[in-house]
């Protein structure tokens, strides 16, 4: 058994964020996170405008909030945008399922994680990426509005670094809808009781934070306010790839 904190080994990852290392070392980490940068935008160009779902890997086919999930999927299709989503199964692969299910295009953008995931098999077109950070670019990068449903850590993570995105003025104010009331109502009241009245965020960055009940709810929004931004790009002229750069349309 290893011992508390201690793995089978340090990761590449782990190794690089342990501290310094040699100018060699580092030189050669930045080279590869910037190839993975190439690579991601190379194949996610064109995608299409998109929209990006949140949630959890870990939500069972036979739960509602899967079925929320790909009714969402069917819809964002509906409406012309593709859907993106992590890739995985849970959420990820129910958001996938709908778009692929409606005639809509399903991109994922996976991660390599020491418990294996699999790209789930709804995917039109997927990328997998080493690099957190670089994955959590190219979520952003290409997309008009944001889902995030039911999920843990790594929702939570994608959920407010989008929002501080938005909140810093790094990125326009792009929906970013929450779905099930419910569910996320205990964050809200953390968040009003006790960042908003210690003046640790502002009520414009509440704001920022859209609630919905369910997918119809969640698509009105996304019809009203990321749609109307989106369709110019979409009735645009198609861009054609470069065979020089080995791209794919």
């Amino acid at each position: 058994m290893a011992e508390w904190g201690r793995g089978p080994g340090p990761s590449r990852e782990e190794r690089f964020l342990e501290g310094p290392h040699s100018r060699a070392f580092e030189f050669q980490r930045a080279l590869r996170v910037f190839r993975e940068f190439l690579h991601g935008f190379r194949e996610l160009h064109f995608v299409g405008p998109c929209v990006t779902v949140f949630g959890s890997a870990r939500t069972a086919e036979a739960h509602e909030d899967y079925a929320a999930a790909r009714a969402i999927g069917a819809g964002l299709a509906r409406m012309g945008f593709t859907t993106m989503t992590g890739g995985g199964p849970g959420i990820m692969e129910a958001a996938n399922r709908g778009a692929r299910e409606a005639g809509g295009r399903s991109i994922g953008c996976n991660i390599e994680l020491p418990h294996e995931q699999r790209p789930n098999p709804y995917l039109d077109r997927f990328v997998t990426f080493r690099h957190f950070y670089v994955r959590k670019v190219m979520l952003v990068k290409y997309s008009y509005a944001f889902v995030a449903m039911p999920g843990g850590f790594g929702t939570l993570d994608e959920l407010f670094e989008t929002a501080t995105l938005v909140q810093t003025r790094k990125m326009r104010a792009f929906p970013l809808v929450l779905v099930d009331r419910a569910y996320w109502a205990p964050l809200f009241e953390f968040l009003r009781g006790r960042m908003l009245a210690e003046g640790l965020i502002d009520a414009a960055d509440l704001e920022l934070l859209q609630l919905a009940d369910g997918p119809e709810e969640a698509l009105a929004i996304l019809r009203a306010q990321a749609l109307p931004h989106a369709r110019p790009w979409m009735e645009r002229p198609p861009l054609r790839p470069s065979r020089v750069l080995r791209e794919r349309g």
